[in-house]
């Protein structure tokens, strides 16, 4: 199967609200403040929104992001996205120090799925997308977004 890189996407993040231990793992809320998204076919900023990432005690974080985007033509999106971040000694030595990682330190995947009423990105509503991810030394990630070809 054959992919076609669609856009890269990045967000930043406030520091976590700690929601504490439950039965499925260490609840973290993220607020998303700010973000872009950049491709040939779809560009645009973020207008805000919210990650509900979950820590299992299998060494996975759950992403569970939602978020609001405006593209540069005034089309707004829905956006949301799960995934698997695993929780490699990469990854926890960037969170700890507050740097960033590189694609392919970890596993970082997402599937990232649009809802809009703009028929100019009737195409977002019925593509699949996957997206690899890393850390921004900013408290950020970004992802590079590819649908199949």
């Amino acid at each position: 199967m054959d992919f076609v890189h669609e856009f890269t996407f990045n967000a930043t993040l406030k520091p976590p609200v700690p929601v504490g231990a439950g039965p499925t793992g260490t609840r973290m809320v993220y607020e998303v403040v700010a973000g872009e998204i950049t491709g040939e076919r779809l560009r645009g900023r973020l207008l805000g929104g919210g990650e509900w990432a979950l820590i299992g005690p299998d060494g996975f974080l759950r992403v569970d992001v939602r978020l609001q985007a405006e593209t540069h033509d005034g089309a707004h999106l829905y956006i949301q996205y799960v995934g698997l971040l695993g929780l490699n000694e990469t990854v926890q030595g960037a969170l700890a120090s507050g740097g960033g990682t590189e694609f392919g330190d970890q596993y970082f995947y997402t599937n990232p799925r649009f809802e809009t009423g703009d028929e100019r990105y009737a195409w977002l509503n019925t593509t699949f997308f996957v997206g690899e991810g890393r850390l921004r030394p900013d408290l950020g990630v970004e992802y590079r977004v590819w649908r199949p070809a």
